[in-house]
């Protein structure tokens, strides 16, 4: 992300801090403007053309934390717990493992990401969600994802894994992990919400956020926004906002939720850019990971490692 840019050349932060303090100081271009990424520039023509205005407030739809085995359900409370005792060792990702030669029938080898209920439901909050509009665990599933109506959503946010070709074995394409087919009682499937998936929706979001690892990825050779986030934008997105890397999912779940506030509270009278900047310059100036027992900071979160991986892209 070019947010990460320097403006001017600084000392080089001491190496081995482990508080990133020394970040802090760093003139990003981030710090000097707000940045949005596009396609292309036909996509960006296309995308004002089709700008329609809404009057109501945000309607909010989120899918997060699935199950990715019988053994994680069934334990829930028990992995949920461990997880947030852990929190400030670093640093918990939300990344698939680096494994080869795994079938992708064994999406049970994905860990939990218990901080992602708490990620959509506080958002929930912000927005006024209904309940019934927030599936998490086994209702996080492919079947309801393809059988929902979007059509009158106009925020849409996936909090789980992102997954790029080749790390589970017959993968192909892109895809967001969602909830074991044995755990969701889906008769058929993989648990894997795929790109070609993703082109059959039919949507009307002036947002969809994708709050996992790697979704703005697409290898090598591939443009800025990958197959997931292309095929978002061909299913209906007006805007999408995407990571490059795993993200630490404490530092993320602070940066989203911050990010909703700041445009409810101005009743969206700041873009999606300026939003996502205020909150990514919040969590780098006065977030960090605090001592469960002292609440001392362990660490800052003025590494772009926590703030920057998170892009705008469209309009």
């Amino acid at each position: 992300p070019i947010g990460v840019l320097l403006t001017q050349q600084i000392k080089q932060p001491v190496i081995g801090s482990a508080s990133f303090k020394d970040y802090q100081n760093a003139p990003w271009l981030v710090r000097k403007i707000a940045i949005s990424q596009i396609p292309s520039v036909n996509a960006l023509a296309s995308l004002r053309f089709n700008k329609t205005e809404r009057n109501a407030s945000p309607t909010f739809i989120a899918f997060a934390d699935p199950y990715f085995s019988k053994a994680q359900a069934s334990s829930a409370t028990k992995v949920e717990t461990a997880q947030l005792n852990t929190r400030g060792k670093p640093l918990y990702l939300r990344s698939a493992p680096k494994t080869s030669n795994i079938s992708s029938a064994e999406l049970a080898l994905l860990p939990r990401l218990p901080d992602t209920s708490l990620e959509v439901n506080e958002i929930g909050k912000v927005l006024n969600a209904k309940a019934e509009d927030i599936f998490l665990h086994e209702h996080a599933n492919v079947k309801k994802v393809m059988e929902t109506d979007f059509s009158k959503k106009s925020i849409i946010m996936f909090s789980t894994h992102g997954l790029v070709p080749g790390e589970l074995m017959g993968l192909t394409q892109p895809a967001l992990a969602l909830s074991a087919p044995d755990v969701s009682g889906e008769k058929d499937g993989d648990g894997l919400l795929t790109m070609n998936k993703i082109l059959e929706l039919k949507l009307n979001a002036d947002w969809v956020v994708l709050s996992a690892c790697n979704t703005a990825s697409g290898g090598a050779s591939s443009e800025s926004v990958s197959g997931l986030g292309r095929a978002f934008f061909y299913a209906g997105a007006k805007a999408l906002l995407v990571s490059n890397w795993p993200v630490d999912t404490v530092s993320s779940r602070e940066l989203m939720v911050d990010l909703f506030k700041r445009q409810t509270n101005q009743d969206g009278k700041i873009t999606k850019p300026q939003a996502l900047r205020e909150a990514m310059l919040n969590i780098a100036d006065k977030g960090g990971s605090r001592d469960p027992k002292t609440n001392a900071v362990s660490y800052s979160y003025a590494h772009p490692l926590f703030w920057a991986p998170f892009v705008m892209v469209g309009d």
